[in-house]
């Protein structure tokens, strides 16, 4: 009689990612794939598993093909060997294994990602350790650590990097719904700074050019911050002061703005563009973190669970229309899970 035994096999995790084929209106181009786990770790990279990743504006631009900083093709999450691209260029991962040759991370570290578009709407992918930062789990939320590297830089570099403020300043800023726009009154308050805010679907352009004049009749703005362009931009700017700096990060008008001449020579105003993706390019490491450690960001909508591919494509595409049209003014959150 013979016997035979049977030995379990334990299943293997399937990870996740959100992509897209061509550029396009996101609610149409992107779709949700499943693919087999990692491999080991190759020597000086590390297999992470993503714990948050933020859906940012400038994300939706990227998608669209609008934006000037692009991701790298994919050709191992498609079924046909076609290159995809895996959205998103923020988040949070914890390491899951590392490769030969590192020796500052270890299993369960949190990272956040320093190369831009690397895509991190995905459940798990393998990173170069040059691409990724530690940071300390122990003082910071995974929401707080999922935001660090984007919105709250930027905001807390256009208020140090053009003016010197000091307490009792003013800073006025329009989108002061967005991210950057809450960071911006949260770091200025923390400095005695204070902000003048805008937000956008004003119904009445003559309403709000009776409020711009009655501010600027009382305040001295030393610091404009933009992310609107177009009219209204204009209109805020007359409420600078002399040898105030109005700074663009943004244009989600998507009008050009133009400025009176007369800003220029009478009160001589200086104009600046600000990226945050070039201020990392200029900076070295020690600054980077520098600035880390004194940021944080909060109020967010995680989305985090989906029964398949299909439902979490409908999820991520239903978010992003509600972000695009503005129903959400804070930050949403994606949690990809592996399944098993």
């Amino acid at each position: 009689m013979c016997s035979t035994s049977t030995t379990a096999i334990a299943p293997r995790a399937v990870a996740s990612a959100i992509v897209y084929s061509k550029n396009g209106d996101p609610s149409s181009v992107l779709s949700a794939v499943s693919f087999p786990d990692l491999p080991p770790p190759a020597p000086r990279t590390a297999n992470v598993r993503f714990l948050l990743s933020p859906i940012n504006p400038a994300d939706i631009n990227v998608i669209e093909g609008v934006y000037p900083s692009r991701p790298s093709p994919s050709t191992d999450l498609s079924s046909d060997a076609s290159a995809v691209f895996v959205a998103g260029n923020e988040g949070v991962a914890e390491v899951l294994s590392v490769g030969d040759g590192i020796t500052h991370l270890k299993e369960k570290d949190w990272v956040v990602m320093t190369k831009p578009q690397m895509g991190t709407w995905m459940s798990s992918r393998n990173v170069r350790i040059e691409d990724v930062l530690k940071v300390d789990s122990s003082g910071l939320s995974a929401a707080q650590a999922a935001t660090l590297t984007v919105n709250s830089p930027t905001a807390y570099n256009m208020l140090h990097d053009f003016v010197q403020l000091k307490e009792g300043d003013w800073v006025v800023q329009n989108g002061a719904n967005s991210a950057v726009g809450q960071a911006v009154i949260q770091i200025a308050a923390s400095k005695g700074v204070r902000t003048i805010n805008f937000i956008r679907d004003r119904d009445n352009v003559e309403s709000l050019k009776s409020h711009l004049k009655a501010l600027g009749a009382t305040h001295d703005v030393k610091l404009g911050l933009n992310c609107v362009g177009g009219k209204t931009t204009t209109l805020m700017a007359r409420l600078l002061g002399e040898n105030a700096h109005l700074v663009s990060y943004g244009a989600m008008s998507k009008d050009p703005l133009s400025l009176p001449t007369s800003l220029f020579i009478f009160k001589n105003l200086t104009c600046h563009g600000f990226w945050q993706t070039r201020w990392y390019d200029q900076k070295t490491l020690d600054e980077r973190l520098q600035m880390m450690q004194t940021l944080t960001e909060h109020e967010i909508l995680v989305i985090e669970s989906w029964e398949s591919d299909l439902d979490a494509t409908g999820k991520v595409c239903t978010a992003i229309a509600r972000l695009a049209s503005g129903k959400y003014g804070k930050k949403v959150l994606l949690k990809i899970e592996e399944t098993w």
